[in-house]
């Protein structure tokens, strides 16, 4: 039996075997307790055995960390902390643990201790936390779209082609490297498997859309790679992306879907991740869960980028950053502007040469239809825009950034053949994860971090 089903009904007086884990061992002279969790639920369930088991002496030397078998009778327990325990009749060890096990019941270790053990730091109560919302907001999203009618689409991992150009993305290759092939001095890909340049995705976007002019409405869930040498707290070379794309979209309607999307993944955190919302409240951030509440309950604002940018040169105090109508915000601009708003914040119309070449431009030829949500604690979470759907301004601006539009020219022929007014997001799950959990660090909401320097696993 799972520890969750004895919580969730209540099981009271009633025989029940189990396999778990050893959280907790407090051992006395004719009696002792175990804490013992199946990973079904953040709650331990504590066990009590006495002198009266035939292994009584072998009990008392179990360690934490250690797998055990169970068997005996669910009681109310007379002692705060717990409503229920196990009187044992029979435990038994499955798995012993080695005396060098690197996570003692004392003290805390420290996340940056966790990071060089990955292995084995989800048996922490914060790991176990983060791990645990981290799948519930994995399938809310998926619940979220399906109850919406959205296709759910695997593009690849192996491409010829990506939306975030060729400088970003990891090169694979089957050739030797050591003797590599060449023709006047360049590589000669024919030789390679797919007898041309290969990469490893950035975005399933491109993809994606082939997929809207006969779903309508699709979303891609998966990992992407960039080789941005970068060791922030918010950067990976691997991560997780969920990118919607709906055709007959207008940059509104596209607010409305992150803003309700975003708002249902929250919400449904909150209900079914509560012990894991309530420790890290405790131990990680306080006010977590007031703050997740708040979002929920919000309306998000909406202003231009040129709004945003009077704003910021209007707020009385001095940023490190210069905010300018032809450029990129910072942190402290997104922190400052979700501070101003007192929630979060749509970001519209941005200057058309800091976005990318598939964005419809608006009217005034400065700007694009694209937009990036801003929430408090963690700034940039979503970022999206209208698809330009006519082919000869598409492939202007395609060219106008260096596009080999011979790659794309399956992409392109979308705008031929039955062209939609199409828009579509992108969100970093691993951004999300940060978000709901307070966790700060990129390297503690993913089971296995790439980062720079760092493939230890």
């Amino acid at each position: 039996m799972d520890i969750k089903d004895i919580f969730d009904k209540k099981i009271i007086d009633k025989e029940v075997e189990l396999y778990g884990w050893v959280k907790n061992h407090r051992s006395q002279v004719n009696y002792g307790f175990i804490d013992i969790n199946d990973g079904t639920t953040f709650n331990n369930l504590q066990i009590v055995y006495s002198d009266e088991l035939d292994n009584f002496n072998d009990i008392k030397n179990i360690k934490v960390a250690s797998s055990i078998y169970v068997k005996g009778i669910i009681k109310k327990s007379p002692s705060s902390g717990q409503d229920i325990e196990l009187l044992a009749n029979k435990i038994d060890v499955i798995g012993d643990v080695d005396n060098d096990y690197p996570l003692q019941t004392k003290g805390r270790p420290t996340r940056e201790f966790l990071r060089d053990i990955a292995h084995l730091r989800v048996r922490t109560n914060l790991f176990r936390a983060v791990f645990k919302i981290r799948s519930v907001a994995a399938f809310a999203i998926h619940e979220y779209f399906n109850k919406n009618n959205y296709l759910y689409v695997h593009t690849p991992i192996i491409t010829n082609a990506d939306c975030e150009g060729d400088s970003q993305m990891f090169k694979i290759t089957t050739m030797d490297l050591a003797n590599i092939p060449k023709i006047d001095g360049l590589v000669d890909y024919k030789k390679d498997l797919f007898s041309t340049t290969s990469f490893i995705t950035g975005s399933g976007q491109l993809h994606g859309e082939t997929f809207v002019g006969a779903f309508k409405k699709i979303y891609t869930f998966g990992p992407t790679f960039r080789t941005e040498k970068s060791n922030t707290k918010v950067h990976a070379n691997e991560f997780w992306m969920i990118e919607p794309e709906i055709a007959f979209c207008s940059l509104d309607n596209l607010m409305d879907i992150e803003e309700e999307m975003l708002k249902y993944v929250v919400k449904y955190v909150l209900d079914n991740a509560c012990d894991e919302l309530k420790f890290l409240d405790k131990f990680v951030s306080t006010g977590l869960i007031d703050k997740l509440t708040k979002l929920i309950n919000s309306k998000f604002t909406r202003i231009t980028h040129k709004e945003c940018i009077d704003i910021l040169k209007k707020a009385d105090i001095e940023f490190e950053f210069i905010p300018d109508y032809k450029s990129d915000i910072q942190k402290e601009h997104e922190k400052y502007i979700t501070e101003y708003f007192n929630g979060p914040v749509f970001i519209t119309n941005w200057p058309k040469d800091i976005k990318a070449w598939y964005m419809k431009e608006n009217n005034d030829g400065l700007t694009v239809q694209a937009v990036d949500l801003e929430v408090p604690g963690s700034g940039e979470l979503m970022g999206g825009s209208v698809r330009e759907e006519d082919y000869v301004t598409l492939l202007k601006r395609a060219k106008s950034f260096n596009v080999d539009t011979d790659k794309i020219k399956w992409y392109l022929d979308l705008r031929r053949f039955g062209t939609s007014a199409s828009a579509g997001f992108g969100m970093g799950f691993e951004r999300l994860i940060i978000y709901l959990t307070g966790i700060e660090n990129i390297r503690d909401v993913i089971p296995y971090p790439r980062t720079p320097g760092n493939l230890n696993y």
